[in-house]
């Protein structure tokens, strides 16, 4: 079989499965009596070991194979979740991961695997140490029913088998109508329409023909194969009007009996005959099956087709306002009324165009719970991790490229910002430290910051080191701030790894994370604070080639300022202009911030002649909570423009993001307002 075709495929599937695997881990930890996660996981495993073995990946099929032998026996309630089993799963996801990424780099994928499988099997065998505190858990007493009465034939019994394998549970249902229904197969087929939408029926008593005919007493029966809980199921059919009871048992694993679990389904909020904690058992299962089946239907496109669309949509979107113009100048009221439909279809597209590229951060956040876990067991810390907007979008091709930057900077907050609780504890710290991982947007811009509450960076270090490196001079030192000096931890070469100190390491690299950033167009900061903690920031545009801009004008030159980014327009007089040690400033609601004048910093020349200005038109841009003012000639008008890069030959210009072409052929720059922010 030729699998060359499929490995994009693979590799994007596999990589959605690792990710369900590692989601649920850490989940299950937590919630170790909680089958459904146990589930959730043994399905990824299951699907990741049948293609990798179609695509003849031998060590990552073996890998998953003794991984979903152990959770087969959790989910048989013949092994109960300990530390081993969590530790051993989550190197097993490292080491899948580590496989995966080797498929894409073009390598075999192959990997040393034999010791972690004996440790798999061992757990699997009930042989490990007893310090890990495996427990083999005798069956539960529950009430049978012999399979054989169900009337299963041989091809029916195969399915309920394989279903079991890749995590569905088996219903046996009995559906009781009420004495005055009757229309009863109109009533039993939407019973059957019903579930169908959350499994497949394999079975029903008398045949389907027979019960929508009618032809069956007030009563029917029906084996239904489903990832749902009972309670789930219990809700689907009370919502059929005219069912008066239903009675509903999980076949068990060895298909030799049945853990009944009869719920009766009463018009009149009759009380439902099960023990408490089945119930709050069901209920989060509840909650993750309703996921999904709630989720849409998709498909996959390459990623390279989204950006050549999205190139042909820049070209429509210039069209459209040259169109724009062509109308405003031509008194045709068909053409004015096409140009505005036109506009409005337009701006839909380019929404969902652009929509389609975008992805929650989530993606790249969601490997760090499992990585601090680790990091804190190995450095023996205590580590609390927060995460803070995991839900912000960014663009697919940053997403790709930001998660090394961001492992490099936990790692080293964990490592050399936070103390070990010895320490800790002498400062008057909480044993505990906390790492916060936060992502939100500013302007056309998302942000992401590492903050801990650690050690902090300590200037007398760096600055020494700075100074032995020539990178600054001592008079220049004293003058720095100590963000300032920090920051120099990031420059080439940079390291303090040979000194014994509270920082020891915490350069190390973190130059090759700061040109990461930068070849994304993005920047680093840092915040410190010596005894409390540090905060590294990174800056990284949405990288969206259509915005929303306010034109304004400059002498003759036209600029646009993303709308993302503007609190307010001001018109404000001459003398109201103040100064604060030697800067222009201004009060804007009550709070002073800065004006700086677009002519001064881009030095646009001036016209021959100039009325005096008795008001100045000023855009109050933001970043994050600060203010400043930008000073212009005029405002023009909103527009959304085709964001263009300056290519090259310009490189960075300072505090433009790019170009735009309008729609009379005039090249308008693009203003950068994070850069501009004092």
């Amino acid at each position: 079989m030729e699998t060359e075709q499929y490995l994009d495929m693979f590799l994007d599937e596999s990589r959605e499965h690792l990710q369900i695997i590692n989601d649920n881990i850490l989940q299950l930890e937590k919630e170790p009596e909680d089958i459904s996660i146990v589930n959730e996981i043994f399905r990824s495993a299951h699907t990741l070991k049948g293609m990798s073995a179609t695509m003849g990946f031998e060590d990552i099929a073996s890998l998953t194979h003794k991984m979903e032998n152990v959770l087969d026996l959790i989910r048989n309630h013949q092994l109960t979740v300990n530390s081993e089993i969590i530790d051993s799963i989550i190197v097993g996801i490292e080491y899948l991961e580590e496989m995966v990424q080797s498929i894409s780099e073009g390598n075999d994928g192959k990997k040393d695997v034999t010791t972690l499988l004996s440790r798999l099997e061992q757990i699997e065998k009930g042989e490990v140490a007893a310090t890990t505190e495996t427990i083999i858990i005798p069956d539960q007493q529950v009430n049978t029913v012999d399979v054989e009465k169900l009337d299963l034939d041989e091809f029916q019994l195969t399915i309920l088998k394989q279903a079991k394998e890749q995590g569905f549970e088996p219903y046996q249902i009995s559906v009781e109508l009420s004495d005055e229904c009757i229309l009863k197969g109109a009533r039993a087929y939407m019973v059957f329409e019903a579930l169908e939408s959350h499994g497949e029926i394999i079975q029903t008593t008398p045949t389907v023909e027979e019960i929508e005919d009618g032809n069956f007493g007030q009563s029917f029966q029906l084996t239904l194969l489903t990832g749902d809980s009972s309670n789930t199921i219990k809700e689907i059919i009370e919502k059929v009007s005219e069912v008066k009871e239903a009675d509903i048992q999980l076949l068990s694993k060895t298909l030799g009996s049945v853990e009944s679990e009869k719920e009766s389904i009463k018009k009149d909020n009759e009380a439902v005959d099960i023990q408490p904690a089945v119930v709050k058992k069901e209920e989060n299962s509840k909650n993750k099956s309703e996921k999904r089946t709630s989720s849409s239907r998709t498909i996959r496109v390459n990623l390279e087709k989204i950006d050549d669309l999205l190139n042909l949509f820049e070209e429509v979107v210039i069209d459209r306002s040259r169109l724009e113009v062509i109308s405003e100048t031509i008194d045709d009221i068909d053409l004015k009324e096409t140009v505005e439909h036109m506009s409005r279809v337009s701006s839909d597209m380019q929404s969902l165009i652009l929509a389609m590229r975008m992805v929650p951060i989530e993606q790249v956040f969601n490997r760090f719970p499992r990585m601090i876990r680790g990091l804190s067991k190995d450095l023996n810390k205590q580590i609390s991790l927060e995460i803070i907007g995991a839900d912000t979008e960014l663009d697919r091709t940053v997403i790709d490229e930001i998660g090394d930057p961001l492992v490099h900077l936990i790692r080293n907050s964990v490592d050399h910002g936070i103390e070990i609780p010895e320490e800790r504890r002498k400062h008057g710290k909480p044993e505990e430290g906390k790492l916060v991982l936060r992502a939100f947007h500013s302007g056309n811009h998302v942000f992401i910051e590492i903050e801990d509450d650690g050690a902090g960076i300590n200037r007398d270090k760096v600055q020494s080191k700075a100074i032995e490196n020539g990178l600054i001079t001592e008079q220049e030192a004293e003058l720095l701030t100590d963000d300032q000096i920090a920051a120099f931890i990031m420059s080439s070469g940079f390291s303090t790894a040979d000194k014994v100190s509270d920082i020891s390491g915490r350069g190390v690299g973190l130059d090759v994370v700061k040109s990461k950033i930068e070849s994304l167009g993005g920047q680093v900061s840092i915040e410190t604070n010596a005894g409390q903690g540090s905060i590294f920031s990174i800056q990284l545009p949405l990288t969206l080639s259509i915005i929303a801009t306010l034109l304004v004008s400059v002498q003759k030159e036209t600029y646009a300022v993303p709308l993302s980014s503007i609190i307010e327009t001001v018109v404000l007089p001459k003398n109201k202009i103040m100064l604060a040690h030697g800067k222009e400033v201004m009060d804007f609601r009550g709070k002073v911030i800065p004006i700086v004048s677009l002519a001064s910093i881009f030095n646009v020349p001036a016209m021959e002649k100039k009325p005096d200005q008795q008001n100045y038109a000023i855009v109050v841009v933001k970043k994050g909570e600060k203010l400043t003012g930008l000073i212009v000639d005029a405002f023009i008008g909103q527009k959304e423009v085709v964001l263009k890069s300056l290519g090259n030959y310009l490189g960075e210009v300072f505090a433009i993001s790019g170009a735009t072409i309008l729609g009379d052929g005039e090249v308008a720059l693009i203003i950068d307002p994070n850069a501009l922010v004092k």
